[in-house]
């Protein structure tokens, strides 16, 4: 390595030989990238996620607060609580121990919770198994290039009583290219094509994958009643957390009357009290359930949630909120 001196700025050149690249070691079961792992470094969404989250610090407003109440209302259903389990795809694939189906033991949680459950890409016969567990379903299809393979997934969705979206924020591929997702190719969303989509869809239409006021307006001209705001588990590169973005889309959004939720890095109900607070209507999570799952299924993610619900609860008790209509972003301040 060697040293320069910038003689603009004054700062200081290192010219660098090509680093190594280390392969990531999964943590996970199953095929490689059946579980998608991210870095951990600079670029790393995941990472500045974190770090958001753990800089929102939260006022006291105990005088006159009450035990609170975490009923939550989505698509005219009310469910127990405002957290959701989040759309994760192929569980069924990654353990070793194939009496076990993971999508189902998820969907068993959920129904046992009275919560909605979230299924991501999933064929239809395999669809139709999971929701036969009998839990309200949000299903996200991929934005596949085969448009006719996406309406023929969202009348499956409505046969089933589901709710149903699209990952708007899968397009692209590491190489800069269209995605290709277990050998199906997938393509660019337009307006007009998430327009033709919720049009089709007789049931409520969920854009997923939302990152800027600008594409949460174009869901919600779209036809979308419902919008994640999400960067899909750190797909963007050096992404800007969910939760910075999240007050600009609420107000945005106005009084549209859009259902808003929110993921990423949320594992407590610490970091859902917060999200709640900055805007969204409901929360999704994903990995902090997954581990529970993979190791002893439905019972371990009830647990998970329920101790989610208490953490909740004490923010909302502490902060005054009686319910999950009443947060207050001004209790937050930031580091």
């Amino acid at each position: 390595m060697s040293k320069k001196i910038d003689s603009a700025t004054g700062a200081s050149r290192h010219n660098f030989d090509a680093p190594e690249e280390k392969e990531i070691k999964s943590p996970w079961p199953g095929p490689k990238g059946m579980i998608p792992v991210t870095s951990g470094q600079a670029e790393d969404a995941n990472v500045h996620n974190r770090a958001y989250l753990d800089n929102i610090l939260v006022e006291m407003r105990i005088i006159d607060a009450v035990e609170p109440n975490l009923e939550t209302e989505f698509f005219g259903k009310k469910y127990a609580s405002p957290i959701n389990l989040a759309a994760v795809s192929h569980l069924n694939k990654v353990l070793d121990d194939k009496s076990r189906k993971p999508m189902q033991e998820k969907a068993e949680a959920a129904k046992n919770l009275n919560v909605l459950n979230w299924i991501g890409m999933e064929e239809n016969s395999e669809y139709r198994d999971i929701v036969a567990e009998g839990s309200d379903t949000v299903r996200i299809i991929k934005p596949f290039a085969d448009h006719n393979r996406i309406f023929d997934e969202i009348k499956v969705a409505q046969e089933t009583g589901a709710v149903v979206g699209i990952d708007i924020d899968h397009v692209p591929g590491t190489n800069g290219k269209y995605d290709v997702v277990d050998g199906i190719e997938l393509g660019p969303i337009t307006q007009a094509d998430l327009a033709k989509y919720a049009a089709f869809a007789d049931v409520p239409f969920v854009a997923k994958g939302v990152l800027s006021v600008q594409d949460a307006l174009k869901a919600r001209d779209a036809g979308c009643q419902a919008i994640v705001v999400s960067h899909h588990h750190g797909r963007l590169p050096f992404g800007v957390p969910p939760l910075k973005v999240l007050p600009a889309i609420k107000k945005a959004l106005g009084n549209s009357q859009m259902t808003i939720f929110v993921d990423g890095s949320i594992m407590t109900g610490y970091d859902a009290y917060k999200a709640l607070a900055l805007g969204a209507d409901g929360v999704l999570i994903g990995r902090a359930i997954l581990r529970g799952l993979l190791d002893q299924g439905s019972e371990a993610v009830e647990e998970k949630v329920l101790k989610m619900n208490e953490e909740l609860a004490e923010m909302m008790l502490y902060t005054g909120v009686k319910n999950t209509a009443t947060f207050d972003p001004n209790v937050l301040h930031f580091n």
